[in-house]
């Protein structure tokens, strides 16, 4: 195994550091280390930090005055021997230190190899290290909570708990089978068996369910705002973000392709979608324009459709049987009723009139979760309260989906692997329901079992591994 090196900060700031692991991480900084003390640093137990110089071996030129971190295996980040090396953030000064360790034999790190050698060396299984990568590119809070649960282990435990009592479930058939000469000798009750595979399936099952909720919060839950043209979809995006981002004008149908910006609200990356007006038109752009639009609310978790206060009945009238039907497996439609500020209080009165006794109706029997706000999009207060009610739409949203508080699936080849783990463990309860032999049903247990070790690692081939940790940053 070779000893590696790399920058582990970005360029720019006050300090830098440089990361070394490997049989001869210790060896190699002590070679171009100079310590304040009388012990050098071979001699220095492992978790301590040295003061001293950075020394040219061959010049004997001080290039900075640093401080060392000293690991010994197995106590390091990649159960390696490790030293860090704490300098200023001169990008000449972090080369001349890379220089002088290539020098004393280290190589350069790949993306990655620090995460990957820890996985290699047991200090975390797989799905625990793509967290790592998580973690990093985190940008909320939502989205560093599940990283850092998952970098704890508690999907990894989850997974061994179902591994196993699948491998309780495969030893009591196989051991059938050793005594297949013995057809009266059943090892395991067959209804037991069937409850068991039962109670697992449903825990994969929510496990795949929260991969909706894990990628809306790691990519940023896509919101897109709807309704008709000069509804003042624009005005709206622009007042949720705090800048001018998209286009507004009183002439109809100006918006023709989506606009996307994302900002966060509460501890929730949201990624607002601004969308064509839906109206009838024979003008071929704006009908792309409009199949966008409903391509967009197809991808969205929450859909705003926004509805001309002034022409509140009409309106909804007119687009309620095309949108209700998309909305159908939305987390929540809010139908905010825009341009309040054009109403007079009599107006006001018969808007909510409209709204109690027959827009509300009309949504609840299309069992469409909702709720209406009637607002203005020029009004800060009112864009406040709107934030206020997105905010609790995506913790309903959260609960909703089972998730709260539980292990949340973010990462696209856990989905994948579950899906197939849940498509294995159906066969077992088919054969189970249908009495087929126990060797079938042990195939497809072994099936679901290689499917969940693949998430933590244990089965995953060395070119998947390469392809995983490739695209993490060098020094990780």
């Amino acid at each position: 195994m070779s000893t590696i090196c790399a920058i582990a900060t970005p360029s720019g700031g006050a300090l830098g550091v440089i990361r070394v692991s490997g049989p001869q991480a210790i060896q190699a900084t002590a070679a171009i280390f100079r310590p304040a003390g009388p012990t050098p640093l071979q001699a220095k137990k492992g978790s301590t930090l040295s003061f001293g110089s950075i020394i040219d071996p061959d010049t004997h030129e001080t290039i900075d005055e640093v401080l060392v971190s000293l690991f010994r295996a197995p106590h390091s980040y990649t159960g390696e021997d490790s030293t860090e090396i704490s300098c200023h953030g001169s990008a000449y000064i972090l080369q001349r230190v890379l220089q002088l360790l290539l020098a004393q034999g280290c190589t350069m790190a790949r993306p990655g190899e620090y995460t990957q050698r820890a996985f290699m060396n047991g200090k975390m299984d797989l799905s625990q290290a793509e967290a790592v990568a998580d973690l990093i590119a985190s940008t909320t809070a939502a989205n560093h909570r599940m990283a850092m649960s998952q970098m704890r282990g508690s999907f990894s435990q989850e997974l061994r708990t179902l591994r196993d009592q699948l491998l309780h479930i495969t030893a009591l058939l196989e051991l059938e089978l050793d005594f297949a000469d013995h057809e009266d000798l059943e090892f395991a009750d067959r209804t037991e068996l069937q409850d068991l595979a039962e109670r697992i399936l449903n825990r994969i099952t929510q496990l795949c369910n929260s991969f909706r909720l894990g990628n809306a919060l790691k990519r940023g839950v896509p919101i897109a705002i709807v309704g008709e043209t000069n509804a003042g979809k624009s005005t709206l995006l622009n007042a949720l973000i705090g800048e001018e981002r998209a286009l507004v004008s009183h002439i109809h149908g100006t918006t023709r392709d989506t606009v996307e910006e994302s900002i966060t609200v509460g501890d929730t990356l949201i990624r607002f979608i601004d969308t064509a007006g839906i109206r009838a038109t024979t003008d071929t752009v704006e009908q792309m324009g409009i199949e966008r639009t409903f391509a967009k609310i197809s991808e969205a978790e929450i859909v705003l459709w926004l509805i001309d206060s002034t022409q509140a009945l009409s309106q909804f009238e007119a687009l309620r049987d095309r949108l209700l039907p998309a909305c159908t497996e939305k987390s929540s439609l809010l139908l905010l009723f825009n341009k309040a500020d054009l109403l007079t209080p009599d107006g006001h009165t018969a808007l909510q009139q409209a709204i109690d006794e027959r827009i509300s109706p009309t949504l609840t029997a299309s069992a469409v979760p909702f709720s209406t706000r009637i607002l203005s999009a020029q009004s800060s207060a009112d864009i406040i309260q709107l934030r206020q009610l997105l905010t609790l739409s995506l913790h309903e949203m959260q609960q909703a989906t089972g998730s709260a508080g539980d292990v949340i699936v973010s990462n696209l080849r856990h989905y994948e692997a579950l899906s197939q783990a849940q498509a294995s463990i159906q066969r077992v309860i088919a054969a189970l329901r249908t009495d087929l032999s126990g060797d079938f049903i042990s195939q497809d247990l072994r099936e679901c079992i290689h499917h969940l070790s693949d998430i933590v690692g244990e089965v995953t081939p060395e070119s998947v591994l390469h392809t995983l940790f490739q695209h993490f940053c060098i020094g990780k």
